[in-house]
């Protein structure tokens, strides 16, 4: 997966989008000013279980999250999100 250091606090994941679409089912290429923003992703690093909120999501899940989720990051010339557990939609 992925060699990242560092910590996450309680209750948050560090989610690696998936790229944006670059082309619409029949074929159109999409411009980079149209793409939608990524709702769906991979987890690389899961923080400790909350007090009263255990941690159900591991690393390697693909999650769907809100489209508005999160504080968007760059690490080491990546981008992440960062999201809390409960921002998640859906575990696939």
């Amino acid at each position: 997966m992925t060699d990242l250091k560092g910590k996450i606090l309680a209750g948050k994941i560090l989610v690696q989008p998936r790229d944006a679409e670059e082309k619409t089912v029949s074929g159109i290429i999409i411009p980079d000013s149209a793409k939608e923003k990524p709702q769906v992703g991979t987890v690389v690093l899961v923080g400790s279980a909350k007090k009263d909120e255990p941690m159900e999501i591991k690393v390697g899940d693909v999650v769907f999250y809100g489209k508005y989720s999160g504080t968007e990051l760059n690490i080491d010339g990546k981008d992440y999100l960062l999201i809390s557990q409960t921002d998640v939609l859906y575990i696939a």
